[in-house]
């Protein structure tokens, strides 16, 4: 691949990735959440699935990709609105686990109701093959980025 296509899909791939979460955020303005309170709300139900418990403040900032600091004023906003709890872990009086409470459900609901609406919307009109060969792409430029 020449230089010059490396570049327009490194670009590409960056503006699909701002001009998707942008209307995902767009579409969710009226749930009073920003970007980066929701997706948090999205790590944290996607981590206690996954694991089967809930995550640390650490894990937590490592599955978002964001510093402890940063999170830390997120979760404070979440807590003031009780949606998520901070717990204290037995083995580490330092680290506190994230729990997502109860109320926070059917908001976690709505915003996947919304973004899996987004995703039909935008994977209209794309073939299954074309759509596989791009996650394979993608899934080589991941593992590529993870051997550095």
């Amino acid at each position: 691949m020449s230089y010059l296509n490396q570049h327009r899909f490194a670009m590409q791939l960056a503006q699909l990735s701002r001009a998707w979460r942008a209307e995902l955020d767009r579409r969710l303005s009226g749930m009073g959440l920003s970007q980066a309170r929701w997706l948090v709300l999205l790590h944290l139900a996607r981590f206690e699935t996954r694991a089967g418990k809930w995550p640390t403040q650490r894990e937590l900032a490592e599955s978002v990709a964001v510093e402890g600091p940063t999170l830390a004023r997120l979760l404070d906003t979440l807590e003031a609105q009780g949606l998520v709890s901070r717990q204290a872990v037995a083995e580490d009086r330092r680290a506190k686990r994230i729990v997502l409470n109860p109320v926070a459900v059917p908001l976690i609901e709505q915003i996947e109701a919304i973004s899996s609406q987004l995703r039909q919307e935008l994977f209209d009109g794309i073939d299954p093959e074309e759509l596989r060969l791009c996650q394979q792409v993608h899934a080589r430029i991941l593992a590529n980025l993870e051997k550095r």
